[in-house]
């Protein structure tokens, strides 16, 4: 049976990105799911929480967070 890993905390990183002058910042990163959960600003204000594919994430941020 495979190994369930844990979620990988990665706020101290301060991991950050803009995509359709929507700012981003990555909270947790899931392996099993390849999730991860986003803070969502808007304009400056907080929106809320959102979880985003792996996939969808900037290449240079799939970079600084390898799921390997």
């Amino acid at each position: 049976m495979a190994k369930n890993k844990k979620s990988i905390e990665l706020t101290d990183k301060e991991i950050s990105f803009v995509l359709e002058k929507v700012s981003y910042n990555i909270i947790r990163f899931y392996p099993t799911k390849m999730t991860v959960d986003v803070m969502v600003f808007e304009n400056g204000v907080k929106e809320g929480l959102k979880s985003l594919p792996f996939a969808h994430l900037p290449k240079e941020i799939k970079k600084i967070i390898k799921p390997n």
